[in-house]
């Protein structure tokens, strides 16, 4: 789910946060598929190589606004880098080090790692703490900053991607995966199509609902449903965002517009409970489809 939140300054880092210690002492490998493996970054040179990646896409790709610092290091660079993990896809077939072989990334943000830090960044956006008070006994798991190499954009590579989240979500006990889904543009109205849609046949009821922050509430009943061209609406929707619906994905009510990074955001809310069967048989209840 790639977040795209506003930014906030960076915090020079003297030494590993919490996340990082305790990559360095997981080090697996959560899945291969002929050269490109997935698993956890293990230094700070490939948190920061990640970085680079993430400002390549942003940046560079989307034409992002990001803070002078980022720019000044060419580097997609938060806060919340110091304590989350970070999920990497890499080319072993390229030359070089670990940190020149990263070709995607994502960052996961444990709820227990969030409490003893700043929160969850995706609270910047939507009313995310009603939803986590309607459920304290379940343990959630945020994503976000998903990024790919245009060269990369393929099967394999969102399969390895998933594949990471699938493993890392059963090794720590995740109960929930949520985050915000990013659609091109800054008009909703625009996307009057895609975002109806959502609205009419994705979004969370009752215990898992969840909505944009009022001040930022965009509305997403923009068309009658009976107007829905359902086909011409889902080949509207990133890639990304399919994915995570075909898994069996709920959205939120209310999409929030980031000028910055030149998008629209939707919550997205994956109970693991709600994972279709198809993607459970796929990638193995233990996450052994693509395991090494």
């Amino acid at each position: 789910m790639a977040t795209n939140v506003r930014e906030t300054p960076v915090t020079n880092r003297t030494a590993p946060g919490p996340a990082l210690k305790m990559t360095e002492a997981h080090g697996s490998v959560f899945g291969r598929i002929g050269n490109l493996e997935t698993r956890l970054a293990l230094t700070p040179s490939e948190i920061d190589a990640a970085q680079a990646v993430r400002y390549e896409v942003f940046a560079r790709e989307m034409g992002a606004t990001l803070t002078p610092e980022s720019v000044r290091r060419g580097r997609d660079i938060d806060i919340y880098d110091e304590f989350c993990d970070h999920l990497l896809v890499l080319d072993r077939s390229l030359p070089g080090d670990s940190e020149e072989q990263i070709v995607g990334t994502y960052r996961i943000l444990r709820q227990d790692v969030a409490r003893a830090n700043t929160g969850f960044y995706s609270t910047s956006e939507f009313a995310v703490s009603d939803m986590l008070a309607r459920h304290p006994e379940k343990r959630f798991m945020e994503l976000g900053r998903s990024c790919v190499l245009p060269k990369y954009r393929t099967r394999r590579t969102v399969e390895l991607l998933w594949q990471g989240n699938w493993a890392y979500a059963l090794e720590h006990g995740m109960d929930v995966m949520f985050g915000c889904a990013s659609i091109p543009g800054v008009r909703p109205e625009a996307m009057a199509l895609p975002l109806s849609f959502l609205y009419h046949n994705c979004l969370a009821a009752g215990e898992w609902s969840v909505s944009a922050r009022p001040e930022l509430f965009q509305n997403m009943d923009l068309m009658p449903k009976e107007a829905v061209d359902t086909r011409s609406a889902v080949n509207a929707l990133p890639p990304l965002l399919k994915g995570y619906l075909r898994l069996g994905a709920v959205i939120g009510d209310g999409a929030v517009v980031d000028y910055a990074f030149g998008t629209t955001d939707v919550m997205v809310v994956l109970p693991i409970s709600r994972i279709s069967d198809r993607y459970l048989n796929y990638y193995k209840a233990d996450a052994s489809r693509f395991a090494s």
